[in-house]
């Protein structure tokens, strides 16, 4: 059941970001905020303090989620991770520095990665659409007529990057910031469908082949081999074989779509299946290292630690 949800949810930023799977109940979370602006978009920002020894690149990620049988239940999202941000802890307080736009001598600043996410539903897209006939590749994303779901990897551009700052730090309330949200993500849409998409399906990729559906659907279907073989490693080879395209675009691709490497997500998912294991099915580390195909003990816990931080052991100990 496990490695069955894993195949429906797209990669988790904060984990791309941070180049390892990243355990957020080990994280201090500063500020939280979800709401649902009517008529346009639901959002989440989560900052949390930043651990001195991470080195989280910055990025962003768009998920188109379609379903055939169930139009409703498609819906487009933008996410993003951002490192360097600093947050007033005394801000609720209304820290008299931070008030006064002395910020730099702000005593209860702390820096921050910032975790953010937007959900546009077809209803909201749908009213951008001028010729619902017309279907590039853009369309067919507004009007969710693209037949297939899809992960891209988008460059933060300093455009996205002033958005995402005044989104962070608004400081309007109750009407006026329903206003204010709406207005910076449908800029942040903009920017963002413009960055990934253009005007032709040809330009959504850097990768031309991707530009072909078929193609597109192979390396999705790669990452759901690799999930369906957590326990049983398989090579880039036979990876290929499965999927019926070669070696070099496989590679390419998944890079392109996924934003990692074929190992390094394969790694990264067998890491987190293993926590999965230890920490919540009650494993010992000697069952869960043969149930993932590890030759011995000492090499799990390596590939282990390299992923989490932790020794499994020391996971077991929380």
């Amino acid at each position: 059941m496990y490695i069955c949800k894993l195949m429906l949810q797209a990669p988790n930023i904060l984990d791309l970001a941070q180049k390892h799977p990243v355990m957020l109940n080990d994280l201090n979370i500063l500020q939280e905020k979800e709401r649902q602006t009517p008529g346009a978009v639901q959002y989440t920002i989560k900052r949390y303090s930043r651990i001195p020894k991470w080195n989280a690149e910055d990025m962003g990620m768009m998920v188109y989620h379609y379903k055939k049988n169930e139009p409703a239940a498609s819906y487009l999202e933008l996410r993003f991770c951002v490192s360097g941000n600093v947050y007033c802890r005394g801000k609720e307080q209304e820290c008299l520095n931070c008030r006064n736009g002395l910020t730099k001598a702000c005593s209860e600043k702390e820096e921050t990665i910032d975790v953010m996410n937007f959900t546009f539903l077809p209803e909201h897209l749908l009213q951008f659409v001028k010729n619902p006939r017309s279907f590039d590749f853009t369309n067919e994303v507004l009007c969710f007529k693209h037949p297939s779901s899809f992960t891209k990897i988008l460059p933060l551009c300093s455009r996205v990057r002033v958005i995402l700052e005044s989104l962070l730090n608004n400081t309007y309330t109750e009407s006026f910031e329903n206003i204010y949200i709406n207005a910076q993500t449908q800029m942040l849409l903009l920017y963002s469908l413009e960055c990934m998409l253009g005007n032709k399906e040809e330009e959504a990729f850097s990768c031309k082949f991707l530009a072909n559906e078929s193609d597109r659907d192979k390396i999705l279907k790669a990452r759901e081999v690799l999930l369906a073989h957590i326990g049983e490693p398989i090579t880039i080879k036979d990876l290929s074989r499965k999927v019926a395209i070669n070696e070099c675009y496989l590679k390419k691709g998944f890079k392109e779509i996924f934003g990692t490497t074929i190992f390094d997500f394969y790694q990264s998912q067998r890491m987190e299946h293993a926590k999965y294991l230890l920490y919540e099915k009650g494993l010992s580390v000697t069952e869960v290292s043969l149930m993932l195909g590890y030759s011995s003990i000492s090499h799990f816990s390596t590939a282990f630690k390299k992923h989490t931080g932790l020794k499994p052991c020391e996971l077991l100990l929380r």
